[in-house]
């Protein structure tokens, strides 16, 4: 009578085609395998082993056996798995960076060993239950299969999509004017798709010169600072701070005038001076100025023709009111009459 003494492996998926080594004793003469009513093909290497080729099956346990003219010998048990299958993905895409947590949900998914993006193993996974699979997405590119593979073996394929997600790495210049309007230019990666570029929480109208470069147009905004983001099919990037700047003004001027030779030098008085680009005295440039501060410069007044001028202060805000500065003509002499006198 043959024997059988252990089975290996001891479980293949329900679509068979798995080789399975039989021991025992006795495996002699004409010989039948079956795999329990099922008869298959099988290699007789030895009186002591058999190479058999699984048939498919349903999923559960049947008892493998061998028949000789001797009789049948007992039966060692062999599991057929069900291949695992998926239904979806969810989300359906995710960053090319990776790192996107998604939901795989089917069947047949407990024992699963592995998630596959593409052919890319999944950073990680966790198998919830026999129906569903949490997985973390690799790094990866473009349209991709995403497969689990378990005991009963590969499943089939469900889409999961990489979409670039834009960054920013700078913009110019980083500020403006409360009442918006200016140009600004956005540099970065990933400015491809539908688009939308917003200042703080506000969109605004945009170009795309390039997938690196993006003009837009600042919104009006209340003063302070606030983050300009690219959003893309694959989500907002980071943030760069954008400060919108109040416009200055000016309240006084000290001293009022001066040489029109220049080099006075003058205090400005008001407000909002904090980031002053420039100060110009009637449209000519001071020599130089400190921006003392918010309320506070100090410059030095260049050279001009005798008359009155309106001194202003320019930040990103804008250009401040005029305050008047007077030039005065050096006085000069030409005669004095008379031209000589007593000692005393």
């Amino acid at each position: 009578m043959p024997t059988i003494t252990s089975l290996s492996p001891t479980s293949g998926p329900v679509t068979g085609g798995t080789s399975v080594t039989i021991t025992g004793t006795g495996f002699t003469g004409p010989i039948t395998v079956r795999f329990g009513t099922t008869a298959t093909t099988f290699t007789l290497d030895s009186p002591t082993q058999i190479t058999a080729i699984a048939p498919a099956g349903s999923v559960g346990t049947v008892q493998v056996t061998v028949t000789t003219s001797a009789g049948t010998s007992n039966g060692v048990s062999y599991t057929y798995l069900a291949v695992p299958a998926l239904i979806s993905i969810s989300p359906s895409q995710g960053t090319t960076a990776g790192g996107t947590t998604v939901t795989l949900t089917g069947s047949g998914l407990t024992g699963v060993t592995a998630v596959s993006f593409g052919g890319a193993p999944a950073a990680s996974f966790t198998v919830d239950s026999n129906t569903q699979i949490t997985a973390v997405t690799p790094a990866g590119t473009g349209i991709v299969s995403v497969t689990v593979t378990g005991p009963g073996g590969t499943s089939n394929p469900v889409v999961y999509v990489y979409v670039v997600v834009p960054t920013i790495t700078s913009i110019s210049p980083t500020a403006g004017p409360t009442a918006g309007g200016n140009n600004v230019t956005i540099t970065g990666t990933g400015f491809i798709g539908p688009l939308t570029v917003r200042f703080g929480s506000t969109a605004t109208i945009f170009t795309v010169n390039s997938a690196t470069q993006i003009t837009a147009i600042a919104p009006a905004h209340t003063a302070g600072t606030v983050q300009v983001t690219v959003t893309g099919s694959g989500g907002a990037s980071n943030g760069v701070s954008y400060t919108y700047a109040a416009v200055p003004t000016l309240t006084s001027i000290a001293p009022v005038s001066g040489s029109v030779t220049g080099g006075t030098t003058v205090v400005l008085t008001g407000t909002n001076l904090i980031g002053a680009t420039a100060v110009s005295f009637g449209g000519t440039p001071a020599t130089s100025f400190t921006v003392n501060s918010a309320t506070q410069i100090t410059a030095v007044a260049p050279a001009h023709v005798a008359g009155t001028v309106q001194v202003t202060v320019t930040t990103a805000g804008g250009t401040s009111n005029g305050v008047a500065y007077t030039y005065v003509a050096v006085p000069t002499l030409t005669t004095v009459v008379p031209n000589l006198g007593s000692v005393t």
